[in-house]
């Protein structure tokens, strides 16, 4: 408050809340954003002037409140990570080499990259997914999402590959226990047969994303980013990641157009000679 009436004083010669409009408090909110305050940090403060005015209109020392015709400044959202396609292209070939292996947790954890990749899979979903769930025939998962909501991914070839080896291998494994699981375990398996842990998931795809990038993040969830972003590179229909990506809404698959966006823009940049003219 004291930051707001001093601008008021020295600024405009207003002393007194009385004169002061909603102009005067846009043209603060316009001096703090060129200062470096963000729109959360100018939001934090204009919260601090509607209490201020709210007071004021209760000790009568006011008739009206010019806060109310301020609106707030849009808070922009962060992009989510993502891996460019050379750095998908190196994981999923390193995944690929190491999980053609006799060894059943190298098989498995590379599997787990490559369907994080390549089904844009939720960890929750991946985690809970049963050995019926996975069709080899029609190269399809039955995924279980948020709200018991189900729907139909497919894959190709590679990836097909890879978890006709893990069954294998899997399999094997499974025999070879001395306390087998009572139920009939999911697809994807710890050390005694049963579900994975999902921390135990975190720190596999945290471990992995480390070697090829250079991410801010490096959770399950960047893969996901990865897939919707690589598929709308590509000139994948909205509609149709939105159904690959379990969305319930069309704007939770947008957030990727956005991302896309910021891409297009820094390849123009760095290719158009007028660009920053």
């Amino acid at each position: 408050m004291e930051q707001f009436l001093a601008f008021a004083s020295d600024t405009f010669q207003l002393e007194h809340p009385s004169d002061i409009d909603a102009d005067i408090i846009r043209a603060w909110m316009l001096a703090l954003m060129e200062k470096g305050d963000t729109a959360r940090s100018v939001n934090r403060k204009l919260s601090s002037l509607r209490s201020y005015w709210r007071y004021l209109l209760r000790q009568g020392l006011v008739t009206s409140n010019p806060t109310q015709k301020v609106l707030t400044p849009k808070i922009k959202k962060a992009l989510p990570s993502f891996l460019k396609e050379e750095e998908l292209n190196d994981l999923l070939d390193k995944a690929r080499e190491e999980g053609q292996t006799d060894s059943f947790t190298e098989s498995r954890d590379n599997l787990i990259l490559e369907m994080f990749c390549l089904t844009g899979i939720r960890r929750a979903e991946l985690i809970g997914l049963k050995t019926g769930d996975v069709d080899i025939g029609s190269a399809s998962l039955k995924v279980t999402g948020k709200r018991n909501k189900q729907r139909i991914l497919p894959f190709g070839t590679a990836l097909k590959k890879s978890i006709e080896n893990y069954l294998v291998l899997r399999s094997d494994y499974l025999d070879k226990l001395e306390d087998y699981p009572e139920v009939e375990p999911p697809f994807f398996i710890n050390a005694k047969g049963r579900a994975l842990n999902p921390r135990r998931v975190y720190s596999l795809v945290n471990k992995k994303l480390a070697e090829v990038g250079n991410l801010s993040q490096k959770s399950p969830h960047v893969l996901r980013h990865t897939f919707a972003t690589t598929l709308l590179n590509r000139g994948a229909e909205l509609n149709a990641v939105k159904e690959l990506l379990g969305h319930a809404s069309l704007s939770a698959t947008e957030v990727y157009t956005h991302t896309t966006f910021e891409e297009l823009k820094k390849v123009y940049k760095q290719a158009h000679p007028r660009a920053e003219n």
